[in-house]
């Protein structure tokens, strides 16, 4: 009757063993298929198109816009004439390199009186920048191109400049 014992013991044994083998490969399975599952992460600051919306061109100035979308990621370092504000995204997948899947630049540039001038949002689509929105002011100066300039000057030309009054 002892051996009968021992015998239903091992069986139970066995079987606790094999209850935990399974649960510890399901376990391992679930583990290593969560560790395939893209992780997202974003970086820097994009203010939203409400945010811009309460911009105006041409009216606003550097302090204005500060208070109304927030500071921005850089300046323009030689002239101070614009503020940048950037953001990414980017995909972590497993043990893979990070992969920047999206990337937008806001660009608000300034006059020389510090008013805003233009407000212009770029992404980046297949590693191209693409200008996704655009709001400028018109300076009012028609493009005329250099031969444009030459031909404009026929008649407006004076040969008392080249003899001299004398």
């Amino acid at each position: 009757m002892g051996g009968a014992v021992m015998g239903q013991n091992g069986v139970l044994l066995r079987l606790r063993a094999r209850r935990g083998l399974r649960l510890a490969v399901a376990v391992a399975g679930i583990a290593a298929l969560s560790a395939c599952t893209p992780l997202f992460r974003n970086h820097g600051y994009m203010p939203t198109e409400s945010e811009l919306a309460g911009l105006s061109v041409g009216v606003d100035t550097r302090e204005s816009v500060i208070e109304r979308v927030g500071a921005p990621t850089a300046e323009g370092l030689l002239t101070e004439s614009a503020y940048y504000y950037v953001s990414s995204r980017f995909r972590h997948y497993g043990p893979l390199e990070p992969v920047e899947i999206d990337r937008q630049v806001l660009a608000i540039s300034f006059d020389s009186q510090g008013r805003v001038r233009n407000i212009e949002r770029f992404g980046l689509a297949e590693g191209r920048v693409v200008a996704l929105s655009r709001r400028v002011t018109d300076d009012n100066i028609p493009d005329v191109s250099f031969i444009g300039q030459l031909i404009g000057n026929i008649g407006n030309f004076d040969p008392s400049l080249l003899i001299g009054e004398d």
